[in-house]
């Protein structure tokens, strides 16, 4: 078995109970119960008068049971304010403490796991959300997904581990997850195999991930996860916090070619060790048909089942409306094989539905993004978040606000990415347009401020981290992409064109912003 009993973790949470209790009285400092509560997934916020508590979604599928539990939170606990995460999991934000522990235990029975979901864990696995119903996907990657994350809970209270391990499967170029760059990606290829790469990430020095496997058959995966694993292990910094992540081996180790070779003598160890871990996953098929009904608009896609539609869903900042989550749990009790997917841009997909289904889930869901910028990514950000610097929600909805009194039209400006600190939460590296939060120097004194990058790809085959431009007042940067958006409209192309063709228009417009 490569999984752990779920029933097992319940055995930790009475030292969640007594330490919080703790924390509330006073009697233990912020930096203590934040070492301490990450490996249950919960965190003090801000303040320290609320926790949040991270439920993982393996693979960013969220079933009908597990919807309906977090509609249960909701309603039965009086949780305010749900935020979908950039790693695909559902935070429950401004809990009191019982409530976060009773929380955490009711999740255990209902399939959901927090633990491990903060602090020097393994995180939550990450798979591209349309798996098994994209018509441009190589091959249905979630199975292999959700094996990975069943196995890595198993690591939970390994020793010497990175202070994050983040694992992502992608099943085509797209690459939502961002596979290339994560600790340990597999990018789905046309054969049927998967490419592996290791030793990436965001945040602080950055670094696309290094070629490790190529055409890996996906049965074999599990060697990989626990090669990477042994190799941090022999060459991971785990005694500096800064520097305990899988990508500073590159650096450690003198470059790629040793890295490669590093890693490959872990996995030779491994598969000498007679342990066997190899897979035998077949992808569920959708039985599921149509029922002639049709649907189309601009928030409905097609499945490569015929007459089978998948509705998009993005709240803005991943802040959905709780009357909406719960109107949508409801609605897909109701509907055969319907379920949720996360994404890795903060939205969700509702798929396997008729043309009449997907009418009923547009109706439940009216909170979702009316423009491509809508669609933008926000970390939770520095109000609630303890090591946030600056409010990355309240830019996003200040900027949205402005472009829409604006008037601009539909394609002028991106989906733009937001980080409140060098994180990366908000993978602010990746996106065309990127702000993470700062300083700025006005008159001599230190001011709210957002580092602008520009020119993120995370599209296979052409993948880039942004470039920093410079520092840009936090109430100015609405006034901005106003701006950019109705130079991007006046051209006459959308803005992913309009930048193509003059970059340096960019970098005009921004100046007099980062002066």
């Amino acid at each position: 078995m490569h999984q752990i009993d779920p029933s097992v973790w319940k055995a930790d949470l009475p030292a969640f109970r007594e330490k919080t209790a703790a924390f509330y009285a006073g009697e233990i400092k912020v930096g203590e119960y934040k070492g301490f509560s990450g490996y249950y997934g919960s965190y003090a916020q801000r303040g320290g008068k609320a926790n949040m508590l991270r439920l993982r979604m393996p693979a960013g599928r969220v079933t009908p049971d597990r919807l309906a539990f977090t509609a249960h939170a909701i309603r039965d606990f009086q949780v305010p304010r749900v935020h979908f995460t950039t790693c695909q999991t559902i935070q429950l934000h401004d809990l009191g403490p019982d409530t976060a522990a009773e929380l955490m235990e009711q999740a255990i029975d209902a399939g959901i796991i927090t633990l491990g979901g903060g602090g020097d864990f393994p995180r939550n696995v990450m798979c591209s959300p349309l798996s098994g119903v994209q018509a441009e996907e190589y091959f249905d990657v979630l199975p292999w997904a959700e094996a990975a994350g069943n196995y890595l809970l198993t690591f939970i209270k390994a020793e010497k581990m990175p202070r994050k391990l983040k694992v992502g499967f992608s099943n085509s170029p797209a690459n939502l997850t961002h596979a290339t760059y994560r600790d340990l990606g597999f990018a789905a290829r046309p054969d049927g195999t998967f490419d592996v790469y290791s030793a990436g990430g965001l945040g602080n020095n950055p670094r696309m991930g290094v070629l490790v496997g190529q055409a890996v058959e996906p049965a074999q995966i599990l060697y990989y996860i626990k090669a990477m694993w042994l190799t941090f292990r022999a060459y991971g910094n785990y005694e500096n916090r800064g520097k305990a992540r899988t990508r500073y081996m590159q650096e450690a180790l003198g470059g790629s070619e040793q890295y490669i070779r590093a890693f490959h003598e872990k996995l030779a160890e491994v598969r000498a060790s007679g342990e066997d871990l190899t897979l035998s996953l077949t992808p569920a098929p959708c039985t599921k048909t149509g029922d002639g009904s049709t649907a189309a608009g601009p928030r409905i896609l097609p499945q490569k089942q015929e007459g089978l539609y998948t509705v998009l869903w993005h709240p803005l900042g991943g802040q959905p409306s709780l009357d909406s989550l719960c109107a949508l749990s409801d609605l897909l009790q109701t509907i055969p094989q319907a379920e949720l997917r996360l994404a890795p841009d903060e939205g969700a997909y509702i798929i396997n539905l008729t043309g009449s289904e997907a009418e009923q889930v547009l109706a439940a869901t009216p909170d979702s993004a009316r423009s491509l910028f809508e669609t933008s990514v926000s970390c939770i950000g520095g109000q609630t978040c303890q090591v946030g610097m600056r409010d990355s929600q309240g830019l996003l909805a200040a900027c949205a606000a402005a472009v829409q009194a604006a008037g601009l039209p539909d394609g002028a400006l991106p989906q733009i990415h937001i980080s409140g600190c060098p994180s990366s939460c908000g993978t602010h590296q990746t996106g065309m347009l990127g702000f993470r939060g700062a300083s700025k120097m006005v008159d001599g004194k230190p001011q709210p401020a957002f580092t602008l990058f520009v020119g993120g790809e995370q599209a296979q085959g052409r993948e880039a981290m942004g470039r920093e431009l410079g520092a840009m007042p936090e109430g100015e940067i609405p006034a901005f992409l106003v701006e950019l958006g109705q130079a991007a409209a006046a051209s006459g192309q959308d803005f992913a064109a309009w930048y193509a063709a003059d970059p340096a228009a960019l970098e005009r417009i921004a100046a007099p912003y980062l002066a």
